[in-house]
C-alpha cells in the first residue's frame, strides 16, 4: 500500500519536506504525523504502543493547527524521548478557529529497535500549506533537521 505522504526533494536542501494527503482533514493530519515520525525512524511499525499521550491543541487556522500537532510530537520526542504515532484525532471548528483532540501511542526511543534516520529539531512555517483539494485535503510541511 502506498503511504498517504511523499517526501519532496525540490523544496528544501538542508531540511526535510513532505506532502501529506487524506480524503478527510483528519486523515491528512494523521498522514502528516506519520510522515514526521518516518522522518525520524526508518520503520514506523517498530514503534510499539506502550505509552499513551492525549492532548488538545487550538489554533486560529488549519495550517497552524497542523504546525501545533507536529511540533507537539517533536517536543515529546525531545522532552520525554518518546516516539509517538497518532492513532485517534478529531478536529472541530470553534468560534475562534480550530481545536484538535488527539491520542498518540508509542514508546521510548530504543536505537536497537528503532533505526533512527534524522533528528527533527522543529517544524517550520516555511511553505506550510493546508488546503482542500478535489480529492480531499493536502498539506506541505518542511521540517528542520
Amino acid at each position: 500500500m502506498t503511504p498517504p505522504y511523499r517526501y519532496l526533494e525540490e523544496i528544501a536542501t538542508a531540511d526535510v519536506a513532505f506532502e501529506a494527503r487524506g480524503a478527510t482533514l483528519e486523515e491528512m493530519f494523521l498522514a502528516a504525523a506519520d510522515a514526521t515520525l518516518n522522518t525520524m525512524v526508518e520503520e514506523i511499525g517498530t514503534v510499539a504502543p506502550r505509552e499513551r499521550r492525549a492532548f488538545s491543541l487550538a489554533a486560529d487556522a488549519l495550517d497552524l493547527l497542523l504546525f501545533e500537532l507536529l511540533q507537539e510530537l517533536v517536543y515529546l520526542k525531545d522532552a520525554e524521548r518518546l516516539l509517538l504515532r497518532v492513532r485517534d484525532l478529531r478536529i472541530e471548528e470553534t468560534g475562534a478557529g480550530y481545536r484538535l483532540h488527539a491520542e498518540a501511542y508509542g514508546e521510548t526511543i530504543d536505537p536497537g529497535r528503532h533505526p533512527l534516520l534524522a533528528d527533527v529539531k522543529a517544524v517550520t512555517l516555511h511553505r506550510l500549506v493546508v488546503e482542500r483539494t478535489p480529492d480531499g485535503w493536502r498539506a506541505v510541511v518542511v521540517l528542520d533537521v
